[in-house]
Parts: C-alpha cells; structure tokens; sequence
C-alpha cells in the first residue's frame, strides 16, 4: 500500500457538538463511542455553557473516546485556572484529553466575545499564548516551578499542591496555525498538532469564509511537507504529531463521504472533525443524534 493509502486507513475521526446544552453533550459522548468515532469535541466560548465541566461529565460516561474542545482560546484564559480544568478531565478519562489551542477570533470578524473587555489585537493575543502555552508545560506536572514572562509570572510553592496530568509529557496540544506564515506556523511546529488556518496571497484580512473556500489538499500537503521538516530540525521527528480537517459530510452515503475525506488523508491529514455550524438551534439535537449514531466517514 502507497504512504498515501496507509494514512487513509489510519485516519481518525471526531465528532465537534456544536449545541449549548451540557446534557445533550453528555448524552452524545457515549453514543459517539458506540457509534465508532475516536474523539468527541465541544466548543469554548465567552459567556457560555463551560466545555470543561461537560467534558468531565462525559469523562466519567465512557471507556475510549478521546475529550476535547474545537477550540480554547488560550489568551483569554488564565493558565493555571486552564491546566487545573485540563488535567481534572484527563484524570476523570484517564489520560484521553486533548487541548486545542488558538489566539481566539479577533472582534472585527465576532463582536459577539468582546461584549466584556476591548480585543487587545493579534500582537499581545499571541504572547498571551505563547506564554499561556509555555506554563502549561508547568502546570500539568503539579510541582513547584517559577515563570517569568512579559505578561504572566509564577513564584515557586510547595504547598497545596494539585496532581499531575496523566499524560506524559504533556496533553496533546493541537495549535492553531496560518500558512503560510511562518512564526504562526514555526509555534504549531513545536507542539502535537496543526489546526489549519489559511491566508491566501493577496487577501486582505482573515476572513474565515474566505479561508475555507481557497484551502484545498494540495495547500495542505505543501504545509505538512514544511511542519515536517522544521520538527526534523527541531530534533522532534520522532514524536507523534497530528494534522486536523473539519468538515461535513451527509452520514447517509458512506461511499461519498469517504471520497470527500479521502482527499484530505492523502495529503497528510491525520483527523477528520465533523461538524455542521450552519444547522439551526432547534435542530441541532436531532442532526447531532442521527449524524453521531450514523458513524464517522471512514472508506
């Protein structure tokens, strides 16, 4: 079998809930178990139903599945409140937590999640994550240590101490990136795994909409053909690394949704998310039972 079918067949697939109610949620994780997905995603948002609690709550209804959030906007976190949430989950699952990470949306294209504080703008939101990512690192491991950066400082402690994360050496950490610019992408690079953003040439601006549209396989595998290498320069070639795709598919045609994500496997994707943000509120528990009990996309 060709590097390209063998990704196929190893491609995991997740499921992102894109609904508000935590019951709900926690009805589905189980399901999606049974259903054959590999992970099951909430989304964080500002004055919001809090995914962290939900996920525990699905932690503690199921075996296998991999937890998680699409995605943390780490900046508007505080570290160690995060690392604290993080490593309750990945206990309560026994090691099955995953952390995606990015700089959160800027208020020029979501108003929505600025209502309480004024967007400091892309500059500081990303030494917020940098930093925040870099105590993470810290954090998990419950002992003392101290930080010192431009936004955030630790002094040693051995009191009152929290336990550590189960996973070792950290939770999977999947970051956001922009291709093809490289101090976004050189930070995916260090981590366990690339969240794609995409900024065609010439566009002005970031606007998502325009992203999905001009972002196909073939930019993807010159971007992971790229990660590839800097991790090889980074001396971490040989630690797992993933790349992510979200998308929709029907859950009725197996055969056509394989063939839509098939394209995306053989460029190196490594995860399949489906989702379907366009679904209206009112229905969105009937399409999240019927497209998790349908199954993942797998050929």
């Amino acid at each position: 079998m060709s590097a390209a079918g063998d990704n196929v067949g190893r491609m995991k697939h997740g499921f992102i809930f894109t609904g508000t109610d935590p019951s709900l949620a926690v009805e589905l994780a189980p399901l999606a178990e049974a259903s054959g997905w590999d992970a099951f995603f909430v989304w964080e948002g500002i004055w919001a139903t809090d995914p962290w609690a939900t996920l525990a709550a699905a932690a503690v209804v199921t075996d296998r599945i991999r937890l998680g959030t699409m995605l943390t906007p780490v900046p508007r976190r505080r570290p160690w409140e995060l690392a604290g949430q993080t490593m309750t989950v990945d206990r309560l699952s026994n090691g099955r937590v995953i952390l995606s990470a990015g700089l959160g949306v800027a208020a020029e294209f979501e108003q929505r999640f600025w209502i309480f504080e004024d967007d400091p703008g892309r500059k500081v939101r990303a030494e917020l994550l940098d930093e925040g990512l870099e105590m993470l690192q810290h954090l998990w491991q419950g002992q003392p240590f101290s930080f010192e950066g431009e936004h955030y400082h630790a002094e040693p402690t051995q009191t009152m101490l929290p336990p550590a994360i189960v996973q070792q050496p950290r939770i999977p950490t999947w970051v956001v990136g922009v291709w093809p610019r490289m101090k976004s992408m050189r930070r995916v690079a260090r981590y366990d795994g690339w969240i794609p953003n995409y900024a065609p040439p010439g566009a002005a601006g970031m606007d998502p909409l325009e992203q999905q549209r001009t972002y196909t396989p073939e930019i993807a595998a010159e971007a992971i053909a790229w990660i590839t290498s800097e991790r090889e320069r980074l001396g971490l070639a040989d630690r797992p690394f993933d790349v992510v795709q979200e998308g929709t598919t029907g859950g009725v045609d197996r055969v056509a949704d394989a063939a839509v994500v098939r394209a995306w496997a053989e460029a190196g994707v490594t995860w399949w998310l489906e989702s379907d943000w366009q679904v209206p509120a009112e229905r969105v528990a009937e399409y999240a039972r019927a497209r998790v009990a349908a199954g993942p996309p797998r050929p």
